[in-house]
């Protein structure tokens, strides 16, 4: 009597811990896309006037093999699979998460290691639903559920160019994750909860050039895998899209529309510029993954795919950083002794004086070059001095039309307490709330690198 009694309270437990588990999933599964925001209605493809995928108008080559390489570009496909430059798009870099490392495939059109003996609907499978030739189901740092809203032709076009490469005889180490991540099977849920498993379809009441910047932005170059934040399954939180997040150790800002916190207050040129070039005066300059992404992708999209871009963000509803203030844009005292904030490590005055100062200049704006100024520019306002301290451990390479400049990487020079107080002294000197990054915060920057 006892033992059924029991028998029936545990059976009566698992059924609702089992429904509210269904309840959360259920919950997860219905938040809103990429383009909800949007609100209107959507028609196919063939439906719309001013067809806002392929290559843009003003591309001016139109084999299919450059069309592809122009997609391939746009949607940053070099920047994930490589870990030699010698050796692009060979894979085998990796990706470091809290569930342990992650490793990129080999793309190039060997037969063994890379992709040559896979069909078009290989490919396609790959591309739009997350799983490999071998049936496998890929992890979805691999942004698939972006990739899923690519047309057929677009995504062929990319395998064309691919294919159109040197082999390359590289097999990328596998997965070390610990369990249950390292299940892949387990993606299968994911994927049925969070990708859409659909083309790009346009909103009928918006422009074609908002269109176009909404294939750029959601689809080729997934901008929200860096700029929105994820929740508890590692989705995308499209209630706060292009809110600002953390990704491979950075902090993507926000680009909402938001004028104190997002990129609100920008002008188009301003907007249009920092995309082709990494750099727009009196705003900052980028580095990390976006200088990264400036230099492999959208410096090399057209004039008006840039525009489009510019467009469709200036639509997203503006969403405020509630840890960020408006970026203070005038320069710090001239006088090195002066703007030192009482309790402020005094080492971090000593390393700007002798690593940073000569380019940087005591009052953030740099006599040699502005993509070295430091005022105005998102990083220095931060409080959480992320990138401040990633810039001074790793460096960053500036590179535009007529020159390249370099900022050289700190981490050897410097240990953690010392990086972690020039960080706290820049964001004192030049932004407009100190920030108080520790050396332990640093000594796990290093570690995700």
């Amino acid at each position: 009597m006892n033992a059924h009694y029991w028998l029936k309270r545990a059976s009566l437990a698992f059924a609702a811990i089992a429904l509210i588990g269904l309840i959360i999933l259920g919950w997860y599964a219905t938040r809103p896309g990429p383009l909800a925001f949007a609100a209107g209605k959507t028609v196919a493809l063939d439906g719309f006037s001013g067809h806002p995928t392929g290559v843009p108008a003003d591309f001016s080559e139109k084999d299919n093999v450059a069309r592809g390489r122009y997609l391939a570009q746009a949607a940053d496909c070099e920047a994930c699979h490589t870990a030699d430059e010698s050796r692009p798009f060979a894979g085998g870099l990796a990706f470091k998460t809290p569930f342990g490392t992650l490793y990129s495939p080999n793309i190039t059109p060997d037969k063994e290691t890379g992709i040559g003996a896979w069909s078009d609907a290989d490919f396609l499978k790959a591309v739009h639903e997350g799983v490999d030739r071998e049936g496998e189901r890929l992890y979805p740092a691999f942004p698939y559920a972006a990739y899923t809203y690519l047309a057929d032709d677009d995504v062929l076009a990319i395998k064309a160019y691919l294919f159109s490469l040197a082999p390359v005889k590289n097999a990328p180490p596998e997965a070390d994750l610990r369990f249950p991540y390292n299940q892949r099977w387990l993606m299968a849920f994911w994927s049925g909860l969070f990708n859409p498993k659909q083309r790009f379809q346009p909103v009928a009441d918006r422009s074609p050039e908002w269109n176009r910047g909404a294939y750029l932005a959601e689809a080729l170059a997934h901008c929200g895998d860096c700029h929105t934040p994820r929740n508890l399954l590692q989705a995308l939180d499209n209630k706060n899209k292009f809110a600002g997040a953390v990704a491979d150790g950075w902090r993507a800002y926000n680009i909402t529309a938001d004028s104190t916190t997002g990129v609100g207050a920008w002008s188009d040129a301003e907007l249009a510029q920092y995309l082709s070039t990494g750099h727009a005066k009196g705003r900052g300059t980028a580095s990390g993954p976006m200088a990264q992404a400036v230099h492999l992708s959208f410096e090399k999209m057209t004039p008006g795919d840039i525009h489009a871009i510019v467009t469709y963000l200036r639509s997203v509803p503006a969403i405020a950083a509630s840890d960020l203030s408006a970026s203070k844009a005038g320069p710090a005292p001239a006088n090195p002794k002066q703007g030192l904030v009482a309790g402020t490590d005094p080492r971090g005055k000593q390393v700007f004086e002798g690593a940073c100062a000569s380019c940087h200049a005591w009052t953030g704006v740099s006599l040699l070059d502005s993509r070295a100024t430091l005022t105005g520019s998102r990083a220095v306002n931060d409080p959480t001095a992320i990138n401040v301290a990633q810039i001074v451990l790793w460096g960053s390479k500036w590179q535009s039309a007529d020159s390249t400049l370099s900022m050289p990487a700190f981490g050897a020079a410097y240990n953690d307490r010392e990086i972690a107080a020039v960080a706290n002294y820049v964001t004192a000197r030049f932004g407009t709330k100190p920030s108080s990054i520790t050396a332990e915060d640093v000594r796990k920057l290093r570690a995700v690198e």
